[in-house]
């Protein structure tokens, strides 16, 4: 019988198992609240996002923070402006690995995972 899993022969399976290996982050702290981090959250302009980002410089639905596996990737949805991980803007429709410590930028408004 193979034992053998997409993660063990698959490059994208044993990229996916080395995200697993790194202490995820828990929270997102945005305006001092302590966002929980959970499977997707998404943020934007518009109400009826998880975080409600009110600046004009934000899209209506502007990025998605995503858990896969034990780790967490930030994309945006093909904002306007762009969204911003660290000061580095990141391509859109891509998922970046995010780390505690991370900030988001969004507009003039910032997101730190922790």
């Amino acid at each position: 019988m193979n034992n053998e899993t997409i993660e063990s022969f698959s490059p994208v399976g044993q990229q996916l198992s080395s995200y697993a290996e790194s202490k995820p982050a828990s929270y997102l702290m945005f305006n001092k609240k302590k966002i929980e981090l959970v499977a997707q959250i998404t943020i934007g302009r518009e109400y009826d996002n998880d975080v409600v980002v009110d600046n004009k410089l934000a899209s209506r639905h502007h990025a998605i923070i995503q858990k896969i596996k034990n780790a967490y990737f930030l994309k945006d949805t093909n904002s306007t402006n762009g969204t911003y991980l660290n000061d580095v803007r990141i391509p859109s429709d891509k998922y970046v690995k995010l780390n505690a410590g991370d900030k988001i930028t969004i507009g003039n408004m910032s997101l730190v995972i922790s």
